[in-house]
């Protein structure tokens, strides 16, 4: 079994690399990644030597490239991480979100289409449902949701959803969607909140919170996720689409204070800037679709997992701190270019 997996040098995917490479060490894992700000070569390195790994650069977006992978490397599953994902960015430039997330997905259904596989699969968001009202606790989203996008990024996102789904009618691609929470974990790149608190309280900087930090996320550990997605490319219905949740829901506010009281920071490192444009209230996933069909629950409290993605931070102090200083864009360059 061989399993091509994009945007594995990212967070999710590069946590999923780790994750498949222990749980199915038989199989070959072909990661193809364009290595922009937030692929780090880094989070590969542990892997780089093992016999059933190998990494290809290049942009889900390049067709000529793509097609060559697929020509050469014949994978039997494809599991599409690569994309855009920072809703800022996406406000600040719309466009390569629609490149990527959109024409990138086409490109490699194309290739799925020409060379044949068992199972593409797509990572989705939850963010593709919008956002909940924070005085509705009861409301949930389930894969009935209608589609109601906030930002260019979800809508690429979402974009890219139809385009799966539209490829499975007319072309009988074998597809499954799964539509993820939060995640927070291991090699979570620095921009977004949970490292990006963590680096700023150890280096003893402002920690800014949008608004008033009211806005609500559910928290799905990555690992979850990872087993999560293990399970619906194995025995996933064709053609469907699975929500991932964390069943762990906290006020961004809430989480800083926790991560300040966890490092032994005062909460007057705190600063409240102007908030997002659009910024979503509440997002909570229902995942009972996916527990009745597969069996799968997250199995990481929100208490136990942000102690362990902590200690991940403190003890691997160099991955981030590279990654503040840029060096870690460098490292490709230095350990595996021409390898």
């Amino acid at each position: 079994m061989k399993i091509l997996v994009t945007g594995g040098a990212g967070f999710i995917g590069g946590n999923f690399v780790h994750y498949m490479l222990k749980k199915h060490p038989e199989y070959d894992i072909l990661c193809v990644d364009k290595l922009t700000y937030a692929g780090n070569m880094e989070t590969l390195a542990p892997v780089m030597d093992n016999t059933h790994f190998k990494f290809v650069k290049a942009d889900i977006a390049d067709r000529d490239a793509i097609f060559k992978i697929f020509e050469e490397e014949k994978p039997d599953i494809v599991v599409n991480f690569a994309a855009e994902s920072h809703v800022d960015r996406s406000i600040e430039d719309p466009g390569i979100f629609l490149k990527t997330n959109i024409l990138g997905t086409q490109v490699m259904m194309d290739a799925c289409r020409e060379y044949g596989i068992t199972r593409y699969h797509q990572v989705s968001t939850d963010e593709v449902y919008g956002d909940l009202p924070l005085d509705r606790p009861d409301l949930f989203f389930t894969e009935e949701t209608p589609i109601h996008t906030s930002s260019p990024y979800s809508a690429s996102k979402a974009s890219a959803d139809l385009l799966v789904l539209a490829y499975h009618r007319t072309f009988g691609l074998p597809v499954t969607i799964s539509r993820c929470s939060n995640n927070y974990g291991p090699y979570h790149f620095p921009e977004k909140l949970i490292p990006l608190m963590i680096a700023n309280a150890l280096n003893d900087k402002p920690l800014p919170v949008y608004g008033k930090g009211e806005n609500i996320r559910d928290w799905l550990y990555v690992e979850d996720h990872c087993k999560a997605i293990d399970l619906i490319i194995h025995k996933g219905k064709i053609g469907e689409i699975y929500n991932i949740g964390g069943h762990n829901e906290m006020a961004n506010i809430d989480i800083v204070r926790l991560i300040c009281k966890e490092l032994g920071k005062p909460e007057s490192l705190i600063t409240y800037v102007a908030d997002r444009k659009g910024h979503d209230m509440r997002y909570a996933i229902d995942p009972t679709k996916i527990h009745n069909e597969l069996g799968w629950l997250p199995e990481t409290m929100f208490k136990d997992g942000i102690k362990k993605t902590i200690q991940w931070y403190l003890d691997n102090r160099q991955w981030w701190e590279n990654i503040i200083n840029g060096e870690y864009q460098d490292y490709y360059k230095k350990m595996y270019e021409g390898r």
